[in-house]
């Protein structure tokens, strides 16, 4: 009977941490998500928040050649922060010989000194930081920035609808004068 008594206290200890360990890893993911934009970003919020929810996401990558490299994914933005800021993932599958996914995040808030969204996108699998600022162009988003190697870029969400929207990266060789498509992806918001 003791030793009943003993195994049960042990197994309520042990659910016990394992539900507390999981829960302080939890608290950080409940806390930074946001339901909805903080009403001091005005009409700004406009901006990003009818990119919110999850997508699939059909990412390719034009090739000097002319053929494009494909590659399926998805995508999840949501307000963070109190809602002062939206973040997302970026999450492409694994193809060919690659056995992880990559995964990268965008952290993106409104600068109400510089009037425009600053944005920060991180992929620490490739050490990869880049930074742009920009806003609503008619019905685009237009982000503009240098890449890593210091040559400007330029992001563009465009045909954006409640269920899909087109995102375009480019670089540019000259300063600008001319630009370079170097990813083509089309998202589809995801059912449900």
């Amino acid at each position: 009977m003791a030793v009943l008594i003993i195994a049960s206290v042990a197994a309520v200890d042990w659910r016990s941490a394992v539900t507390a360990t999981v829960a302080s890893r939890d608290a950080m993911i409940r806390i930074l998500g946001s339901p909805k934009p903080n009403p001091s970003l005005g009409d700004e919020a406009q901006t990003f928040d009818r990119l919110i929810g999850s997508w699939d996401a059909d990412f390719s990558f034009p090739q000097p050649d002319g053929s494009a490299r494909h590659k399926k994914g998805e995508l999840h933005f949501g307000w963070v922060m109190d809602g002062h800021a939206v973040q997302d993932l970026w999450i492409g599958y694994p193809t060919g010989n690659q056995k992880d996914r990559t995964i990268g995040t965008t952290f993106r808030f409104f600068d109400t000194k510089l009037k425009q969204w600053r944005i920060v996108f991180i992929n620490p699998q490739f050490n990869y930081v880049v930074t742009t600022q920009g806003g609503r162009e008619g019905d685009n988003i237009v982000l503009q920035g240098s890449d890593s190697d210091g040559l400007p870029i330029r992001w563009i969400f465009r045909e954006i609808t409640s269920q899909a929207f087109h995102w375009t990266g480019e670089k540019s060789h000259d300063g600008g004068k001319t630009w370079v498509l170097e990813e083509d992806h089309h998202m589809r918001r995801r059912a449900g």
